[in-house]
């Protein structure tokens, strides 16, 4: 109540409905800053007990995406804490730092000094080395104190990790021996760097992907953009990357999801350099790597590129090229008449959206996913989504923290109906402050991804996964309405009126836009699993995605040239 007292007075102060959703929406303007170059940051004020446990899940999501996040909890006064052996002293008591200490930089609880001497340390943690989250938790009669201060210290970062002189040569002589070099970017990669990609991208001239966090780091229409890989990803891309004699992965932790589950065969024949801050992401053991590097993504990428000696790399670029013409993005998916396809709708929606425009395509679901492989990001769009939880919910919160970076863009959220059921109290924070923003429902009737799983692994014993398997869905037309928002509903006619759908999309307003989804939707390419006799899962590696292609000419292209 005090710290919230005195915020008002130096701070734009924007309540939420819901501590989660104040959470995510900080993380996501933070990372729009930083994608963008800006030093500006959001931070979150919740109150003790629930206030804090509702944030556990977008705490979470911050620390597994390794970005800035700051968020400031309330407790009950000092004297009123509980011994180790009481469950609750103080009314609404519990112990944030100890429920925040694993999904944190840091977790402290504030003393009389804390205040006065750390806060500035605490808060360059959020953005020192590896980003991540920092919880502080402020006891309320320490919060009615006042501490003199003359003059506030100024937030200090801790130096860099550079690349040794022999990581460097190690991988420029590698590189220029290479016959298929391919660089893998990744979110580790600031707005500094990516302002500079271009003639920098010139000396390596190799073939360029990105990963989904990543996504930001190089337009689409970039002539060395081969995509982006990952078990969901583009399928040229995958067979792209599995071919590389060298992959640089800058930046980028090679998580699962981006190697494929079967992370033994992930570019079996070539050699991998791992360049990431965090050496525990190094040593994992998966996938295996040739040369684990520890430092900043940013002054590897500076300081390689003027070490290399500029090749022509011409016949592996020209094969990509085969590769990226000869598989489709938009692959044939099954999409009954009276629906519209989200991959369909994704590609004509990146036709029709001004370059002026950020796209949060939610987090998980097939409309996260088909998003992903078809999204075509152009120079002034940002995309941004929290992959690492993969959580429902997050997309209206990010969307508004995004929208709030840049109140005259056009912010575009993809979302499905059941992701978006999880958060949609915040409508009435996107109408109070009269955000600039399209929210593009995905309406399908309930949980996609859950009903093809029960369909595909257990022959369709459906449970909680539509209204009539027990998941109560609304009447979004009539929610729209009770907040005195702009509806539309999309029919397969208006969706081909290409002129008519611009302009909802680009319209200057806050909207729903529900877009009928088939139920019984399919979402391919992916790499697909089966369940052995044991029990256990076994996957594809990442240029076998289903469903599969066997004519010669495909053959050929998915073969590596070193079998």
């Amino acid at each position: 109540m005090h710290f919230l007292e005195s915020s008002r007075n130096y701070f734009q102060m924007v309540p939420f409905v819901h501590e989660v959703a104040a959470t995510i929406a900080a993380e996501y303007f933070n990372e729009y800053q930083y994608r963008n170059g800006s030093e500006h940051r959001a931070f979150v004020l919740v109150t003790a007990g629930p206030g804090l446990t509702n944030t556990i899940t977008a705490i979470a999501g911050a620390y597994l995406e390794s970005r800035e996040l700051l968020v400031i909890g309330g407790q009950v006064k000092t004297v009123d804490l509980k011994s180790s052996k009481l469950r609750q002293r103080g009314i609404q008591e519990i112990d944030g730092v100890s429920l925040t200490k694993s999904i944190t930089k840091r977790s402290v609880r504030a003393k009389s000094n804390l205040l006065k001497n750390d806060l500035p340390g605490l808060i360059s943690l959020t953005r020192e080395n590896r980003k991540g989250p920092v919880f502080l938790e402020l006891p309320l009669d320490l919060q009615a104190k006042e501490y003199p201060v003359k003059k506030i210290q100024k937030i200090k970062i801790a130096p860099v990790k550079y690349p040794s002189k022999i990581q460097l040569e190690n991988f420029v002589h590698e590189f220029n021996k290479a016959k298929r070099p391919l660089i893998l970017l990744g979110s580790g990669l600031n707005a500094k760097s990516i302002k500079n990609f271009t003639s920098k991208l010139n000396a390596f001239n190799a073939p360029i992907q990105c990963t989904w966090n990543g996504i930001n780091n190089l337009d689409d229409d970039h002539r060395l953009n081969f995509g982006r890989p990952n078990t969901w990803g583009q399928r040229y891309s995958n067979i792209i990357i599995q071919q590389a004699d060298l992959v640089l992965a800058l930046g980028t932790r090679l998580s699962m999801q981006q190697t494929g589950f079967n992370w033994k065969l992930f570019n079996k024949f070539g050699k991998i350099f791992h360049v990431d801050i965090d050496q525990e992401e190094l040593n994992k053991g998966h996938p295996v790597t040739d040369y684990k590097i520890c430092c900043d993504a940013n002054e590897f990428f500076i300081r390689s590129s003027s070490m290399i000696k500029k090749k022509s790399n011409q016949e592996w670029i020209d094969r990509c090229n085969a590769i990226k013409n000869h598989f489709p993005i938009l692959e044939k998916n099954y999409t009954r008449e009276q629906y519209i396809s989200p991959f369909n709708f994704c590609d004509t929606l990146c036709d029709l959206i001004s370059d002026d425009t950020n796209i949060i395509p939610c987090s998980s679901g097939g409309s996260f996913t088909s998003s992903m492989q078809i999204l075509r990001k152009r120079s002034g769009q940002t995309v941004i989504s929290n992959k690492g939880l993969a959580s429902m919910g997050y997309g209206l919160s990010g969307a508004i923290g995004v929208a709030f970076a840049k109140p005259n863009k056009n912010v575009i959220l993809l979302e499905g109906d059941g992701g978006f059921l999880q958060n949609m109290q915040e409508l009435g924070t996107a109408k109070v402050n009269n955000l600039n923003l399209k929210i593009i429902i995905y309406n399908d009737n309930g949980y996609s991804s859950i009903r093809m799983t029960q369909k595909n692994y257990f022959g369709g014993d459906y449970i909680g996964c539509d209204s009539n398997t027990g998941l109560g869905m609304p009447d979004f037309r009539k929610l729209a309405e009770s907040y005195d928002i702009k509806f539309y509903e999309l029919t397969p006619k208006i969706f081909k009126n290409k002129k008519k759908l611009s302009k909802i999309l680009n319209k200057n307003e806050l909207s729903i836009i529900l877009i009928p989804i088939d139920p019984e939707q399919t979402y391919f390419p992916k790499i697909t699993s089966r369940v052995l006799k044991n029990g256990n899962m076994e996957s594809n590696p990442l240029n076998l995605m289903s469903p599969d292609y066997d004519d010669e000419r495909s053959l050929e292209l998915m073969r590596n040239p070193d079998e």
